[in-house]
């Protein structure tokens, strides 16, 4: 079965690396949203992000962080991560550095946006999988084993 998922990512350096994801065609992401759709709901200030964000999220079962070189200083991730762990959701990072981007190739690894949060007292990154591809072919290692990763997620969530 397809799991529905989140993806919270740092739209303006990664939408090229996660456009590969969401078109592997191995889980059910949301929708794209395009630059002018996001560019709109940014204009109307946060709590419309908030309330975009909201909403996109209420139905997945699943939210996957995929980390880019400044995913983890994105104040709208930092939301996100939050919502979905106090929303039951299951919660992964994905580095996302060596996937091709076509205009800028790789990028340096991203510090682990989990690591600023803790679960009582316990360092989150501790908790939560993060998951770092291959070098070398971090496409298909992504494509092969994200929804393995996705449901070892939802089984980590189950257990807090």
């Amino acid at each position: 079965m397809k799991r529905q998922v989140f993806y919270s990512f740092h739209y303006g350096r990664d939408v090229m690396r996660v456009q590969q994801i969401r078109n592997m065609g191995v889980i059910e992401g949301n929708t794209p949203v395009s630059p002018n759709q996001w560019e709109q709901v940014k204009r109307s200030g946060d709590k419309a992000i908030e309330r975009w964000i909201d909403e996109n999220m209420k139905y997945r079962s699943c939210v996957v962080v995929l980390i880019g070189t400044e995913t983890a200083s994105r104040p709208w991730v930092k939301y996100e991560i939050e919502k979905a762990w106090n929303d039951g959701k299951g919660l992964l990072g994905i580095y996302i550095h060596n996937l091709r981007d076509p205009r800028t190739g790789i990028c340096a690894k991203g510090a682990n946006p989990f690591s600023q949060f803790t679960l009582n007292g316990k360092p989150f990154d501790q908790v939560v999988p993060c998951y770092d591809p291959n070098f070398w072919d971090a496409y298909n290692d992504i494509r092969n084993n994200i929804d393995g990763w996705i449901e070892n997620a939802i089984a980590v969530r189950s257990r807090y």
